[in-house]
């Protein structure tokens, strides 16, 4: 897992261990610490209300939001409002539309948040079941709220870009080619990807 500081710590080493270019930045750049978010419907729907608008604009909607169905949001409320409900709440017609199709497959028991597959793929696929929910969104939650190991979300733009940096690449790795650099480091590619964030923020944060 990557949800404490022991299991992080424990990949993180298994890491360094085989490949120089994470031991260096565990050297300049010291240990990242586990991200941790809760497990459920509430996270998920954070993740909607937070596409594509900066966090400020994030955090307003979401005030509006449990302003109008409780603090978590509560779903029923959400799967009966219209849009114009939901508008009002702050979310657009498109964000709307996401959240309903979360409430509706949470409800109806079609996606059981506390009991996803073992097999990361088998739940990144009930997972994009969820309208406006991509494989992207998917592995970030089972990442950082269920704390799997060997989740890689391969099309995040820090990722490729710092692992493309620190292997010595000329250009940045595609998502395919990440997956296939990413082989060798099974089962701690959850680590590797924190590390590269945390590499990622350090360095820009240097500069």
């Amino acid at each position: 897992m990557v949800r404490t500081r022991d299991s992080l710590h424990a990949g993180l080493d298994h890491l360094a261990a085989t490949h120089a270019a994470f031991a260096g930045v565990l050297e300049r750049h010291g240990r990242p610490e586990p991200r941790c978010s809760e497990p459920g419907a509430h996270t998920l729907l954070r993740t909607i209300v937070g596409q594509q608008v900066s966090v400020a604009a994030a955090r307003s909607m979401w005030n509006k939001l449990e302003a109008a169905y409780g603090s978590p949001p509560d779903l029923h409320g959400i799967l009966n409002a219209s849009d114009e409900d939901l508008r009002l709440a702050g979310l657009s017609r498109q964000k709307a539309g996401y959240a309903r199709s979360l409430a509706g497959l949470v409800l109806s028991d079609e996606l059981d948040l506390h009991r996803l597959p073992s097999d990361d793929e088998e739940a990144i696929a009930l997972l994009t079941r969820i309208k406006g929910i991509g494989r992207w969104s998917a592995e970030i939650y089972l990442l950082f709220a269920e704390g799997r190991p060997d989740v890689w979300p391969a099309g995040d733009l820090a990722v490729q870009i710092e692992i493309g940096r620190l292997l010595g690449l000329e250009a940045k790795p595609s998502e395919k080619t990440l997956r296939e650099l990413a082989e060798p480091w099974k089962p701690h590619r959850g680590a590797a990807a924190v590390l590269a964030w945390h590499s990622y923020n350090s360095v820009g944060t240097a500069l």
